[in-house]
């Protein structure tokens, strides 16, 4: 990659990472579903203008709108509101943890569902390691040594797996030919759609106290930054790095994340945590296969 591209690369991460910061401190005045409809709902504002003053057209076709409401499913509405849920009741670094196994379920999810990506030998261990990582963290909550609840970790690790089976669908929406902002804009979109009603029904926003001015700043930087400024990032550097490079800003996000929350909120994971994430890493390097055909070539050379 290139210098522009790792400089990109550790933006996007930090923007990712303070996903979870700003969430964690929206939280204590916003309820989570109205958070998720706040994120969603001034993100796609904010790309809306930037479609309209790059001169693009909206998508007009039922299939292509279809196919983007699925992927707005998997991708926005389950995941958010599963993660959101979550971070009520664990620290923003644990979810974000939790959030870094994401490439370990698509690697399951591509293998069992499609023919052309299946999973290698190095990718199966990655897998095996990952999942240890995952045991770690689960197995203090799972057996009462720790005070987290079980339900959140469930509800974070479920998430990734939604993210696992967008990745899948996403592959129907690269021969519609549409643009990343075009594709980004119609996710948040559709996602507000189907939050609104959720949100009147079950939060109520109208009768909650006005949010103090961390949560509405935390709010407008998580869909602002975290969200429309992360997408054009995130696509920027699909299309310049490639998809594999991408994966590296996997490893960078926990990192972010607990760096945020250690300054800021005084949070602090536990060493089972940091050997979960140590693990999940591993797995993640395996998957990557970069270090491994490096650490190969040298011997060889």
């Amino acid at each position: 990659m290139s210098l522009r591209d790792w400089i990109l690369l550790i933006v996007l991460s930090i923007l990712w990472g303070g996903t979870f910061f700003f969430v964690r401190v929206a939280l204590d005045d916003i309820p989570p579903l109205t958070l998720v409809l706040s994120r969603v709902l001034i993100g796609s504002a904010v790309l809306l203008v930037v479609i309209r003053l790059s001169g693009e057209s909206l998508p007009r076709r039922a299939d292509i709108w279809f196919t983007l409401a699925v992927m707005a499913v998997l991708n926005n509405v389950i995941p958010f509101t599963l993660i959101f849920w979550g971070q009520t009741a664990i620290p923003a670094g644990l979810a974000a943890i939790l959030n870094a196994t994401t490439p370990l379920f698509s690697v399951i999810v591509m293998h069992l569902f499609t023919s052309d990506e299946r999973a290698s030998p190095n990718k199966a261990a990655g897998v095996v390691l990952g999942f240890l990582g995952v045991i770690v963290l689960v197995g203090p909550a799972a057996l009462g040594s720790l005070d987290t609840p079980l339900w959140a970790i469930a509800a974070c690790l479920a998430a990734t797996l939604s993210y696992a089976f967008s990745g899948l669908w996403g592959r129907r929406i690269k021969p519609l030919g549409l643009s990343p902002t075009i594709t980004a804009w119609a996710q948040l979109t559709v996602t507000t759609l189907i939050m609104a009603p959720a949100v009147a029904a079950i939060d109520r926003p109208w009768t909650l106290a006005m949010p103090g001015w961390p949560a509405i700043l935390s709010m407008l930087a998580l869909a602002v930054l975290c969200t429309a400024l992360a997408y054009i990032i995130f696509f920027r550097l699909l299309a310049t790095a490639g998809p594999s490079n991408l994966l590296l800003v996997t490893f960078l996000i926990p990192v972010s994340t607990i760096l945020l929350t250690s300054l800021f909120l005084g949070e602090r994971l536990a060493p089972t945590h940091f050997a979960g994430m140590a693990l999940i890493g591993l797995g993640l390097a395996a998957i990557d296969g970069r270090l491994w055909r490096r650490m190969v070539g040298t011997r060889a050379g």
